[in-house]
């Protein structure tokens, strides 16, 4: 479990840094879509940096000393500095902010497809900009939200999931504090629903319009009119984002309504939260997948980065060399 949970740290600080180096680095990557992604990995990138550290931490303590850290025992009513007052807002937030990302690719990527006349004036980079802070400002108020409204609800170290978890504190269940845990599934699938709906949309027009360049002539083809194949490649690409992260959440969402119908579920608990953390590191793999020219870029960055990491030569060598390569290239002459 430790080596899974260390694995899945390095490859979500490599895929997320990663993405963070070609959005940044690219100056193709500087648009509205390239912001959101970025915004995207800066969330995955959290998960990485505060929340799978702290399991680690848990279950190294396990191993060495053959008991869990103290504060693991109580919830963060009894614990005035308890670590899962952060760790546990940070996972939830980040996850908000993660699907409400998604949403607002999609809804860009529709526009792009649906009205390619109108995407220069409706999507811009400033409004981008703001969209992406009310998204971080809103999911992380959400994710605060149980602790503000109710005093019932607690944060604590769930010994089956591993991971800082909202739960009742000294209350008896069954309680009406459950129903604001509820908000969070609420939330969610709504917004992933109304992803799901839009990307349906989009790919449906992409469809009617393939069947349509088979039809048509090569300038009525071509025409402004039509969304570009770069627009239809991104489109594709953030439905497979949707897709996968959906499936990655419905587990979570199952798992919090079974506990507000009284369930435990402690294997499954522990599936559904990690299945969920390991999203953080698929969204490089499937860009790498899809986008062309974001895999060349990646490409080009591990490349450069390995010939500076790699020894250099003295100057003995490299004149010798010089040497070697100035008598084959007389030869060739």
């Amino acid at each position: 479990m430790v080596v899974f949970m260390i694995s899945l740290i390095l490859a979500i600080l490599f895929g997320n840094l990663l993405t963070l180096a070609v959005v940044i680095g690219t100056k193709h990557f500087h648009t509205p879509q390239g912001y959101l992604k970025a915004s995207l990995a800066v969330a995955d990138l959290a998960v990485g940096i505060f929340v799978v550290p702290v399991s680690v931490y848990s279950e190294v303590s396990l191993m060495i000393y053959n008991s869990m850290p103290e504060w693991t025992a109580r919830n963060s009513q009894t614990t005035p500095f308890h670590p899962c007052n952060f760790i546990g807002p940070v996972f939830a937030g980040c996850t908000l902010v993660s699907i409400t990302t998604i949403f607002l690719l999609t809804i860009e990527r529709s526009i792009a497809v649906l009205r390619p006349l109108h995407k220069e004036s409706v999507i811009t980079k400033k409004r981008t900009s703001i969209l992406i802070v009310f998204s971080w400002m809103g999911s992380f108020f959400l994710a605060i939200s149980p602790l503000v409204f109710s005093d019932e609800i607690a944060l604590e170290y769930n010994p089956c999931s591993r991971m800082c978890n909202y739960a009742l504190g000294s209350a008896d269940f069954p309680s009406q504090a459950w129903n604001i845990l509820l908000l969070f599934p609420a939330f969610d699938f709504t917004l992933l629903g109304g992803t799901i709906v839009i990307n349906i949309i989009s790919l449906t027009t992409i469809r009617q319009h393939s069947k349509r360049r088979k039809h048509l002539a090569e300038t009525e083809s071509q025409s402004s009119t039509k969304p570009t194949f770069s627009d239809i490649k991104a489109a594709k690409t953030i439905g497979t984002l949707t897709l996968a992260f959906t499936a990655s959440f419905t587990p979570i969402a199952v798992f919090v309504v079974g506990n507000v119908l009284g369930n435990e579920w402690c294997n499954f608990a522990f599936f559904a939260f990690w299945i969920l953390t390991s999203n953080s590191c698929c969204n490089v793999i499937i860009y790498g997948v899809r986008d062309q020219k974001f895999r060349s870029r990646a490409y080009q960055l591990l490349i450069s980065a390995q010939l500076n990491t790699a020894p250099k030569k003295t100057e003995y060598e490299t004149t010798v060399n010089g040497g070697k390569d100035n008598e084959e290239t007389v030869k060739q002459t």
